[in-house]
């Protein structure tokens, strides 16, 4: 995963807690989906929920006092799409080059369903907004969403997924991008979207790659 501009953590110390946080983060991933499809007996549900509550608390013994990207310098562990940090992420691992085109693939199980069997409307807006803003940063235009548009050209099923997006032009300020979400049968959603420099940021360096998703 690529390192947010603002982020200044040696490359290594980086790594290093990527493979203790990484691994973490997909158990609670895991428990998530078991949650939703277990059947083991109420007893057995009562029994978790108290060993979970006394899991909780221990973490809760030491945390942070806000968002995660609040308190460490903007890295983006702590994402609803890509935070290796975020259970609720899938996460997308993404991929991109400097033409501004990103791209990944991943897996989208039971805790994003929307109607039986497919995927939740809003995650796939979700996932494509994010990877309008990874293409517009790669290609050094990065902006804050200004609109997002999207077509569903057929319901998205559960399983292996893939995410391509690309920069389709730029004026200044402002980035339009577009993308779409496939699997094997072909594409399910198009999106695009409207990215614009903030204010705050015109003035600053920009970062070669990455977004400000």
């Amino acid at each position: 995963m690529a390192r947010h501009p603002l982020d200044e953590m040696p490359p290594e110390e980086s790594e290093r807690l990527q493979g203790i946080y990484e691994p973490f983060t997909q158990v609670v991933r895991d428990l998530v989906d078991a949650t939703i499809r277990t059947t083991v007996d109420e007893a057995e549900v009562l029994k978790v929920q108290a060993e979970l509550e006394d899991i909780v608390a221990r973490l809760r013994e030491r945390e942070l006092d806000g968002s995660f990207a609040v308190s460490n310098r903007g890295r983006h562990w702590g994402n609803t799409v890509v935070g290796i940090r975020n259970a609720a992420a899938p996460p997308v691992h993404v991929e991109r080059d400097s033409s501004g085109r990103a791209w990944a693939d991943f897996h989208l199980g039971a805790a994003y369903e929307g109607p039986p069997g497919l995927v939740h409307g809003g995650v796939s807006a979700l996932i494509l907004d994010q990877l309008l803003g990874e293409a517009t940063g790669a290609g050094g235009k990065p902006g804050m969403t200004a609109s997002l548009t999207l077509t569903y050209r057929r319901a998205t099923p559960l399983g292996d997924l893939r995410v391509e997006a690309w920069i389709e032009r730029s004026e200044g300020i402002k980035t339009w991008a577009k993308g779409h979400i496939s699997n094997a049968d072909g594409i399910t959603v198009e999106a695009e979207g409207l990215f614009i420099l903030p204010r705050w940021a015109r003035e600053a360096p920009q970062p070669p790659e990455g977004s400000f998703e």
